[in-house]
């Protein structure tokens, strides 16, 4: 890290490079909190109903991959700083495992590729590379996001 970007503990594009990692705070997820996001964003049986879901291929309740992104947004906003905000352009989104009532998530992230923009001298466009995990160290999504990071403004 800059000593600039200690003094404001944010980064701007300037201060990033390929693989530098960030790791955020944890979420801790209940069944209410998943049948609730479900209910207004997703209402699926697998998602709002204990015994519906155990017939289904997710044997289970588990968490829309929707709220499973926003819980990862609200985590990375506090565990990757970046100058301006997240401010995406851009990604891929996987769930290789299912979030469930109980899990304790966490995001791991890492700079994959920097690349200054030609026509905007003002900022440069980052690749992020995050992976949501639980409390057992299972990842459960993976995001792949291309970020707007501006430059440190000239003096």
């Amino acid at each position: 890290m800059t000593d600039i970007a200690q003094r404001n503990g944010v980064f701007h594009f300037e201060d990033l490079h390929v693989g530098q990692r960030f790791s955020s705070g944890t979420h801790a997820l209940d069944e209410a909190q998943i049948k609730s996001f479900a209910r207004q964003f997703d209402p699926q049986p697998f998602h709002v109903d204990d015994d519906q879901a155990r017939d289904t291929l997710f044997g289970g309740l588990a968490a829309s991959g929707w709220h499973t992104a926003a819980i990862t947004m609200r985590l990375m906003v506090g565990g990757v700083p970046l100058a301006g905000g997240i401010i995406g352009a851009g990604g891929e989104i996987n769930w290789p495992k299912p979030t469930r009532p109980g899990d304790v998530l966490h995001v791991e992230s890492e700079i994959v590729e920097i690349t200054p923009s030609r026509s905007r001298p003002d900022r440069g466009m980052v690749t992020v590379r995050s992976e949501t995990l639980n409390q057992r160290g299972e990842t459960v999504q993976v995001l792949t996001a291309k970020l707007i990071v501006p430059r440190r403004a000239e003096a």
